[in-house]
């Protein structure tokens, strides 16, 4: 029996949310599972991945295939890195406290930057939503001279034509 490391859809029509779970190959995709690691949803920005590492490790040094999308977020989450050095460990290239210090430095560095890019996005996006509201706002404004110029206009036709009905009475 093959074991795959996949995602498992929940969540109501056009709103998914995932749970990231160890399956065997022949089981359906949101049917039975073995082990539970983790949740994935992709609607929050960024995407939001709680996952057990240590578990995720465990099922990957045990053989277990993960799918496309699942390699992607462990890969994000370090699990693939830890793995690597892990490696490195078992080969006798360095011990296992200088490889959770490498896995430690590059999770900081990491986290960091997801930091940033979501400073960037929000700030983005508060960036855009302040132009489309100086853009409503111009062309309110826009509409509002306009209406003020038709009723001056009206106004003027209106005092143009009373003139000559008064000189005509008078």
């Amino acid at each position: 029996m093959s074991v795959k490391i996949r995602l498992q859809r929940h969540g109501s029509k056009k709103r998914p949310f995932y749970f990231i779970v160890v399956a065997s190959t022949a089981a359906p995709r949101d049917g039975k599972f073995i082990e539970k690691l983790g949740t994935y949803n992709p609607l929050t920005v960024p995407a939001t991945v709680r996952i057990s590492r240590e578990r995720s490790l465990h099922w990957l040094d045990k053989g277990a295939q993960p799918t496309n999308t699942c390699r992607r977020i462990l890969s994000f989450k370090g699990v693939l890195f830890l793995k690597h050095l892990m490696r490195g460990v078992s080969l006798g290239l360095f011990d296992e406290a200088t490889a959770m210090e490498k896995f430690e430095k590059w999770n900081g560095e990491h986290e960091e930057l997801v930091a940033r890019r979501e400073e960037t996005h929000r700030k983005h996006r508060s960036d855009k939503r302040n132009e489309t509201m100086r853009e409503s706002v111009r062309k309110i404004e826009e509409k509002n001279i306009a209406r003020a110029q038709v009723a001056e206009a009206e106004a003027d036709v209106e005092a143009e034509n009373a003139a000559p009905a008064e000189n005509a009475e008078g």
